[in-house]
């Protein structure tokens, strides 16, 4: 890392659950990338606040619900300390909604027609290159329900259910996805005003699936919402995924699919060799049922 950021890098230890050592790290910074997730079930957002207090530009890549909207309640001290403040802004969501958000402005503004469905799907072999954190993740979301909404109507399911087989295209083919509450839905149905949206997630080997759907019906979701306790089940499950990564490869892949009222359907696929992007592949696809 410093390589690639110069020699003036440099590296300081700080806790970002004390807002104290984290402004005196912010104190001379220009801009703060919040990446210590995992975000699931933590009850503050002492890293952007600390932001707010010492005027430093702020982004995360939360990808948690109930994270990402307490962040947004923040936006009124924001504006008051001048500072650009963005939370959701990884690959998915964040790429993934900016997919979505063109997908409708399309629809909108060139086809004359209104949004219908928006359905999010999401592919990671193995870790994605992400470590622990993606394991952590994706434990802690099969503790949560999954809010979705079918024309119009917020609806509670429960989590790694609803199985769809997904073609993301080349090099990886069909693949089976399993809802989970992601944020992007609830943004996407209020900001993009689709009526009915959901997201899907699922991982390779095809057994990490099982595995993982094993654990949604046999653990308490109270187990799987104590951060602590999926930490021990992380620590235990990732030397193995490490192992498993190098016959698995470390793809990923987003494809985000629209339906609108005049039978009209587009897609928007983006594939990556890792979930840490850099140079990408993607593509915008429509057709008339």
């Amino acid at each position: 890392m410093v390589a690639t950021l110069g020699k003036n890098s440099e590296f300081a230890e700080v806790n970002i659950n004390n807002k104290d050592s984290l402004e005196a790290a912010l104190s001379d910074v220009d801009l703060v990338v919040h990446a210590a997730g995992p975000f699931q079930q933590s009850q503050k957002c002492t890293v952007l606040e600390a932001a707010i207090e010492t005027q430093t530009a702020y982004l995360d890549v939360c990808d948690d619900t109930n994270y990402a909207f307490r962040a947004k309640s923040f936006k009124g001290r924001a504006v008051d300390a001048n500072i650009p403040a963005i939370t959701t802004g990884g690959v998915y969501p964040g790429v993934s909604n900016v997919m979505a958000a063109e997908l409708v402005r399309a629809a909108r503004s060139e086809s004359k027609t209104e949004p219908e469905r928006l359905r999010f799907s999401y592919y990671t072999a193995g870790s994605g290159g992400a470590g622990p954190t993606i394991l952590a993740t994706s434990f802690l979301l099969l503790g949560e329900e999954v809010v979705a909404y079918n024309k119009g109507q917020k609806i509670k399911l429960k989590p790694f259910t609803g199985m769809l087989n997904v073609d993301f295209g080349k090099g990886i083919g069909k693949r089976d996805v399993y809802l989970l509450n992601l944020p992007e839905v609830r943004s996407a149905h209020e900001v993009l005003e689709v009526p009915t949206v959901s997201a899907r997630f699922g991982t390779a080997p095809f057994f990490w699936n099982w595995g993982m759907e094993a654990m949604t019906n046999l653990l308490p979701a109270e187990f799987l919402r104590d951060r602590s306790k999926v930490q021990q089940l992380v620590e235990w499950f990732d030397p193995l995924v490490r192992a498993v990564d190098g016959i698995a490869g470390e793809r990923v892949s987003m494809r985000v699919d629209l339906e609108c009222t005049n039978e009209r359907s587009t897609l928007a696929l983006f594939s990556h060799r890792r979930l840490s992007v850099g140079k990408r592949h993607s593509c915008f696809c429509s057709s008339n049922s």
